[in-house]
């Protein structure tokens, strides 16, 4: 029997389990116990859960660290192993939990299957499940079916959140989707992050879980289209800054998501397109424009190989490349389905060899299985010396002011591609160096 030793709640305040303390679960509950609710999170990774009882958080995330620490002081938050001790109580149960993609490229639901199992007999009458994880139609169903448990109700409440920004992003959300046959259950949620003054859409459950998807589709589409005209700016000699400026100020269309880069990666949209391919297949329905947008974005990682190859005399042979960021973005250190470690990769099949600095990997990390391909370095001085190309493939502002004319002396070869179009390119080529971007002539 388990024994709940947290804090009374006061008049309006909710008692509130997460289980998961990932990227998702982590700013869920710390933003939850922000907003006053009572928020026991449970996860079951012995390193991250001993590094949440230090009072760090295991994940790069700004402001979420502070976050935690008030919730944990003021008694609001605590942290538990079992997912079942978690629960015990709990009027709302979040599921926060990985759904990585399979093999055919659907998303695997044994972790969430195994959640529901685990909690299933310590439910409190008349709780309601949250899944907040990003799972296919029809999921909704299928955690019923395994919780088996008639007086619980299961609702969607798809995440939206950026990394980097997850913390911002759940304080001052778009909107609020919630997906339910029961409406009042759905409301119920939809009140629990407070007066964010968000439009609130309150749908079936199906609809919800569509909604994840269709939106990460969107977006990755959006990408693919701005790399698709970079190319074709290169091509005719046109500038995709200036393109962006010229169909951005249309609000139709707005400036979000049309930045050029070596293409989209990260955990989300490389496995959401994945799957909403997969869940069309499944409906016998043909999304086309999805599938090009997933072909587009691996045509844009070899042009930018190819770009490095250009820069470094047209061979990889003894060449050795100067790699700037290894996260799929800046300002996080999730390097999952990064684009810098899918070029890298491929620069190292082509013959060549890598120096790699990330502000967010240090040399302690070399023996992480995804970073076996490069040699990792602490400074980005210390990377770039001796290389023939300098690859700056995530926009960490801080390469935007290293002292270029320090490089310039310590490199092979002055080559610069910049998939980011992060530089000033008119200043490092009066230092010298050749300067290749992303759509720019």
């Amino acid at each position: 029997m388990t024994t709940d030793r947290s804090p009374m709640p006061k008049a309006g305040v909710r008692r509130i389990a997460v289980v998961g303390a990932g990227y998702v679960g982590l700013p869920t509950a710390a933003v939850l116990s922000h907003h006053g609710h009572m928020v026991t999170l449970a996860e079951r990774d012995e390193r991250r859960l001993e590094i949440l009882r230090q009072g760090r958080s295991p994940i790069v995330e700004h402001g979420l660290e502070e976050m935690l620490k008030d919730g944990m002081s003021t008694g609001r938050l605590r942290t538990v192993r079992s997912a079942a001790e978690a629960v015990v109580g709990a009027e709302f149960v979040f599921l926060c939990v990985e759904t990585p993609q399979s093999a055919d490229g659907s998303a695997d639901l044994s972790f969430i299957t195994a959640a529901a199992s685990e909690i299933a007999p310590h439910l409190a009458d008349g709780a309601i499940i949250v899944n907040k994880s990003t799972v296919p139609v029809g999921t909704v169903g299928l955690i019923e079916r395994v919780l088996g448990r008639a007086d619980v109700v299961t609702v969607s409440n798809p995440e939206f959140l950026r990394e980097g920004t997850a913390v911002a992003d759940s304080l001052s959300p778009d909107r609020v989707v919630v997906g339910a046959d029961d409406r009042e259950a759905a409301a119920r949620v939809a009140e629990l992050f407070g007066d964010s003054g968000a439009p609130v859409v309150i749908t079936d459950a199906t609809t919800s879980e569509l909604i994840k998807y269709a939106s990460n589709a969107f977006l990755a589409t959006k990408l693919t289209f701005i790399n698709t005209m970079a190319g074709l700016c290169e091509a005719v000699g046109a500038d995709v800054l200036d393109l962006v400026l010229g169909i951005g100020y249309d609000k139709r269309i707005g400036f979000e998501f049309l930045r050029p880069g070596p293409g989209w990666g990260g955990s989300c949209l490389p496995k959401d397109t994945a799957a909403l391919v997969a869940i069309s297949n499944a409906a016998g329905y043909d999304v086309s424009i999805v599938r090009g947008a997933i072909s587009g974005n691996d045509e844009q990682m070899r042009r930018v190989v190819a770009k490095i190859a250009t820069a470094a005399g047209g061979t990889f042979r003894d060449r050795t490349i100067g790699v700037l960021g290894l996260s799929f973005k800046a300002n996080t250190g999730d390097r999952r389905d990064s684009p810098a470690l899918s070029i890298t990769k491929m620069l190292v099949a082509a013959g060549a060899s890598i120096r790699a600095f990330d502000p967010t990997v240090t040399t302690a990390d070399a023996d992480q299985p995804d970073l076996a391909h490069v040699t990792v370095f602490d400074s980005a001085y210390e990377a770039v010396t001796g290389t023939h190309v300098i690859a700056l493939l995530t926009e960490w502002q801080e390469f935007r002011w290293l002292d270029y004319s320090k490089i310039r002396g310590l490199v092979a070869n002055p080559a610069i591609v910049d998939a980011r179009n992060l530089l000033e390119s008119g200043l490092v080529h009066r230092l010298g160096f050749s300067y290749s971007g992303i759509g720019r002539s």
